[in-house]
């Protein structure tokens, strides 16, 4: 059985990330609400909100885990090749509430959008209190791709990207996993398994060891200088 948040209280303590389902799998809780003291406690346990909008708010920790060191991000020949030619400004947090609206938009496959309005808000609060932030390719003027995500510690718990030109958001996902690396972050969450991240470097890890991370990182610090 799943866990029934309150949606009143927002110190509520979610269950051990152990009781999560395995059908479906990483189902941990079900209920609540998207308050930005919630949702940092939930980043901070290794939990992610993700629902359908006539649902209500579901709350997982999947196993295994899809992670980045951002040491070890690839990047392909044909990319460099690509990418070698500057065709993006690569920025960060300048348009935050552009990039989650943009990857809200439902993909060719989808005809609904999991990022809804109430979705969208709670995250653009956490980035006006500095816990989230965007990362966003520009062209001639236009946003073209991006991502966004939240910082605990050394981690970063990417959420959802998006492009309208090709090689948009891998180049901003590469530009972020290299200055991460440079503010010495030692952790990209990316979730779920997605071919896209994995052709970048992303790999599979157990929720045991994904929560060994999360032990070790999450009241580090980085660099002061980072997203500054």
């Amino acid at each position: 059985m799943i866990t029934i948040l309150d949606p009143d209280l927002n110190n509520q303590a979610f269950p051990p990330i152990e009781r999560a389902l395995t059908e479906p799998d990483g189902l941990l809780a079900a209920g609540g609400c998207l308050s930005s003291q919630r949702l940092m406690n939930a980043y901070y346990h290794g939990i992610f909100p993700w629902y359908n909008e006539d649902d209500p708010i579901l709350w997982w920790s999947p196993d295994p885990r899809l992670v980045l060191f951002p040491d070890k991000i690839h990047i392909s020949k044909s990319l460099k090749k690509a990418l070698r030619q500057q065709p993006f400004t690569i920025r960060f947090n300048t348009d935050f509430a552009a990039v989650i609206h943009a990857c809200s938009q439902p993909r060719d496959y989808e005809k609904n959008t999991w990022l809804n309005e109430e979705m969208q808000q709670a995250y653009i609060q956490l980035h006006q209190q500095g816990h989230a932030h965007s990362i966003e390719a520009w062209h001639q003027g236009n946003l073209v791709g991006g991502l966004y995500g939240v910082t605990i510690g050394k981690i970063f718990f990417g959420e959802s990207m998006f492009h309208t030109q090709t090689n948009a958001s891998k180049a901003a996902f590469i530009t972020l996993a290299q200055q991460l690396k440079e503010w010495r972050y030692e952790v990209i969450d990316c979730q779920i398994h997605s071919n896209h991240l994995v052709s970048l470097g992303a790999e599979e890890i157990s929720r045991q060891q994904f929560s060994r991370l999360l032990n070790r990182y999450r009241q580090s610090s980085p660099r002061r200088d980072a997203w500054t």
